[in-house]
């Protein structure tokens, strides 16, 4: 009869730290969700600020581009003595703003890969769970 009790306060005590784990694993979960949103909001929060402003900028920013080069075609051809003038105008403004839009080009896609959407610290957090959950696996066995 004792060993009867024991297996029961055994299977009782087994269940209690299963529950118990589950319970850990649970509120581990929701705060690595809650922290994942909470990112994602931040990040979002100012994305919602900057669009907006860089459609308008992007209509402000064309409206002169086009009205800059029309002006810049326009110079060149008055300084080129030639049939072609208005030809060599348009071709050498073209590769000025190919030259211009490439060194753009290199500078936002530098300034992207610094600065990521992906969550950086949640992620950097659930490797270090990782890393820890993996040695405390080891250690159990």
């Amino acid at each position: 009869m004792s060993s009867n009790a024991e297996s029961n306060h055994t299977v009782r005590s087994l269940a209690a730290i299963a529950a118990e784990m589950k319970q850990e694993l649970k509120e581990f979960v929701e705060t690595r969700i809650a922290m994942l949103k909470s990112e994602l909001r931040e990040k979002i929060a100012h994305w919602k600020i900057a669009a907006p402003l860089a459609g308008i900028g992007v209509v402000f920013l064309g409206t002169a581009y086009l009205l800059i080069t029309l002006a810049l075609v326009a110079l060149a051809a008055a300084f080129i003595d030639s049939p072609y003038r208005w030809f060599f105008a348009l071709i050498g403004v073209g590769v000025l703003w190919a030259l211009l839009g490439g060194v753009a080009v290199y500078i936002a896609k530098r300034e992207f890969e610094l600065n990521r959407l992906m969550p950086e610290k949640t992620l950097e957090v659930l490797k270090g769970d990782k890393v820890w959950l993996q040695k405390e696996a080891r250690n159990q066995i």
